[in-house]
């Protein structure tokens, strides 16, 4: 298996899952970090001093200042902690924290190699060919005892088949053979090619010895069996991970495990689903951010404990309420728990008697309490409820409810509670911000009858869907998605698939809609543009003029997609195809040409720079977070941040492309005789109102200003029309009186 990353070897001189990160270990890892050596001994000298050691903490300490660039002073140092040594009561922890304290001396005097040796013989005397490891190890004299244990270790795991991990960058390896006699060892390793021969010298140097059941050792020697265990068991997968090789950020999991356990394409749903699992196992502590790490817990913590540290953290009433939202739907089982239960609906009684707590959040603390306690407390909901009077009113308080199945809750007791519910729900069906929320309101006042109620307000959408974009595409898919919905007979389909390019050039240059556009686009070219495909096929030849011209008003349609919709219409109306030949000639240069002022050119330039360094980031960090948050299935954040992603990456595209056929307006593109780009035409109405307009690109327009982008329906309209010529627009006749430059 080839690869590129390599794990952090000093994890694997002790294999203790549990690191406790005390006082002392910042202090000294901040010294080291800084160089400040005399600091460093200063505090070593108190730590010394102390009455007995945390041998996990010393473990730690050790290990960082191996690789401190004043190792070599602190060698001379390090014997000062043998006094609290001898009085550590974990065998274990003691002899890894003198086999360190071995490896870090370097004074060589000759009490200490006495020491050493007769540790061995004590530890080790009773094995078979002690004397000939000691003599393989040069340390028959006694003298040279710095690593002296770690090399007797490492000599003593040299067997054919074993694992070793090589601190020089050649990955993991494993021993294929070994001589005694030749002092040398055979083996094949993960990131070099072929058999390596080293001596038993450079092999005390630079491997480490690793168990058949690390993490590493299995990634090596049969990675096919570690990545069927991964995906059936991935908790237990991300905790070996943890216990071998340490704390490590999503980042770090990602770099051991993407590729070379988990395939790259699986690696994403792998992960989401593995991550959901993760954040509810009760022995891995998960990261509240991004750069935070994934560690063993030193003891297992109860859902209960958890949830008591979200009440400490004394979040604001807001958060408090997705918080245990979410852990009573992660964590189910602890309402089985009647202890628990009970001391959960003390808590949420004591939050309802806080004094800023709002009606929608009080209505929410309701439903906690209305499923935890046996009354139910339906006459709380109730009353609440009832004291909203107006649609407006119910709108309102459905879009301050923070969690998702509350907000239909609302609803559903609206429908239960409430005469006048019909009327409610027709009037707020469209002005709701959630598909599943419209879903349920249109379903519950189809089911009575009210059909030609709703279609009544779909038409009014129809005249105006700017008024509620969101409602109208949400529409749309339901026109397009199947037949038994209203409006999807030919003309439903056809009508709607107009105002759905008349939607998108209206809301195209609003920065808050930006969004939705991109997920119009997606819609337009989903299934190699089945929708337009079929429109094409569906309308008659006047129709599909008609699409195609206000496909050309669309200025986030690029010339690509505009060809595809030209090809699509002239398979469906052959003839289209020779009334675009002919006037081929005429319009060439503007289908490739984007007009801009300097400003609207500067303007598109800072909007493609904020997308590719700020929004990019941003949108990363949100699906990051959003993806900490839980199983993904019913995870609608997550969704959202995926889908803005996709957006944003679009939307840039679709400017790149757009900045590359821009062209800026100067003085020898305006001319004064006839109306084109850069005009400043002058109007009179036929009402006697007079108007004027002036003609720039689409990123200039500003119809506030009655500044219009040159392929606007109303600038096509006045296009090459001279002082004194008429035009209609809109049912009213207009006369040109006065064309001036911008320039």
């Amino acid at each position: 298996m080839e690869a590129t990353r390599t794990s952090d070897p000093s994890r694997l001189e002790f294999q203790q899952g549990n690191i406790i990160y005390m006082s002392y270990l910042k202090d000294f890892q901040k010294h080291i970090a800084n160089h400040n050596y005399p600091y460093f001994i200063k505090l070593w000298e108190e730590y010394c001093s102390g009455d007995e050691l945390d041998g996990i903490e010393l473990i730690e300490v050790f290990k960082a200042v191996k690789n401190a660039s004043f190792v070599e002073l602190f060698g001379k140092q390090v014997e000062r902690v043998l006094p609290l040594w001898e009085k550590m009561p974990d065998k274990q922890l003691a002899h890894e924290v003198f086999r360190l304290v071995v490896d870090i001396e370097n004074t060589q005097n000759s009490k200490m190699g006495e020491r050493v040796f007769e540790y061995l013989k004590n530890r080790y005397g009773d094995e078979p060919n002690f004397n000939e490891k000691i003599r393989l190890i040069n340390f028959r004299n006694k003298d040279k005892f710095q690593g002296a244990i770690s090399n007797y270790e490492l000599l003593s795991h040299i067997d054919k088949g074993n694992f070793v991990f090589h601190t020089a960058g050649w990955g993991v390896g494993v021993i294929v053979d070994h001589s005694a006699l030749r002092e040398q060892l055979t083996l094949e390793f993960d990131y070099v090619a072929g058999k390596k021969d080293l001596p038993f010298a450079t092999a005390f140097k630079t491997l480490l010895p690793i168990s058949k059941d690390h993490f590493l050792a299995k990634r090596f020697g049969n990675p096919d069996e570690l990545e069927k265990y991964a995906k059936e068991n991935s908790v237990e997968f991300i905790r070996m991970l943890l216990r071998d090789l340490g704390s490590k950020t999503a980042s770090d999991i990602k770099d051991e495990v993407c590729e070379l356990v988990i395939p790259t394409e699986e690696w994403a749903k792998w992960w989401q689903n593995a991550r959901s699992k993760v954040r509810k196992d009760t022995m891995i502590e998960t990261p509240k951010d991004l750069k935070g790490v994934f560690r063993i817990r030193e003891s297992e913590e109860t859902h209960e404990e958890r949830l008591q540290r979200v009440f400490e953290s004394k979040p604001d009433v807001d958060t408090l309420i997705q918080m245990i939202h979410s852990f009573v739907k992660d964590f189910p089982e602890t309402l089985k728990s009647v202890q628990f239960k009970k001391n959960l609906v003390m808590k949420l009684e004591e939050i309802l008697e806080y004094p800023e707590v709002t009606p929608e959040q009080q209505l929410q603390l309701d439903f906690f309490l209305q499923d935890l306690k046996s009354d139910k407390q339906e006459e709380e909901v109730s009353q609440l409820i009832q004291e909203v009077q107006t649609a407006k009113g119910v709108l309102e308080l459905v879009n301050k409810i923070q969690v998702l199945a509350f907000k239909k809750r609302v609803l559903t007791v609206i429908r239960q509670k409430r005469a006048e519910w019909q009327d409610l729900f027709l009037n707020i069906l469209l002005a709701l911000d959630q598909s599943s929320l419209r879903d349920y309101v249109l379903g519950e006042l189809l089911e009575v009858g009210k059909e030609e109620e709703v279609k009544g307000k779909i038409e009014e959408l129809c005249r105006h869907p700017s008024v509620h974009p969101d409602a109208f595409i949400w529409c749309f898919q339901k026109v397009m998605g199947t037949k038994k919905f209203l409006f999807s007979d030919k003309n439903g389909r056809i009508r709607f698939f107009e105002v759905f390019l008349i939607l998108l050039s209206q809301i195209e240059q609003k920065a808050e809609e930006r969004d939705l556009v991109r997920k119009m686009h997606g819609i337009l070219s989903a299934g190699r543009f089945a929708i337009v495909r079929e429109m094409m096929q569906l309308a008659s030849k006047e129709e599909v003029q008609e699409f195609l011209l206000l496909a050309t008003k669309c200025h986030s349609i690029d010339d690509h997609d505009i060809k595809i919709l030209h090809s699509l219409a002239e398979v469906a109306h052959p003839s289209l195809a020779k009334a675009k030949k002919k006037s081929k000639d005429s319009s060439s240069e503007d289908a490739n040409v984007i007009w801009t002022t300097e400003q609207g050119y500067a303007k598109l330039q800072q909007r493609i720079q904020h997308i590719a360094t700020v929004e990019t980031v941003e949108t990363a960090k949100e699906i990051e977070i959003a993806r900490s948050h839980g199983d993904l299935r019913e995870n609608a954040e997550f969704k959202a941040s995926l889908e803005k992603r996709d957006r944003l990456q679009g939307e840039l595209k679709n400017l790149s492309d757009q900045l590359s056929m821009a062209r800026i307006i100067t003085t020898q593109d305006i001319v004064l005789d006839k109306v084109g780009i850069g005009s400043v035409v002058s109007c009179k109405s036929s009402k006697g109102q007079e108007v004027q307009y002036t003609l720039l690109g689409p990123w200039d327009a500003d119809p506030e200003k009655n500044i219009l982008a040159f392929q606007s329906k109303l600038a096509q309209t006045m296009k090459g029309c001279s002082v004194g010529d008429a035009f209609q627009f809109q049912g009213e006749m207009f006369t040109i009186t006065g064309i001036a430059s911008y320039l």
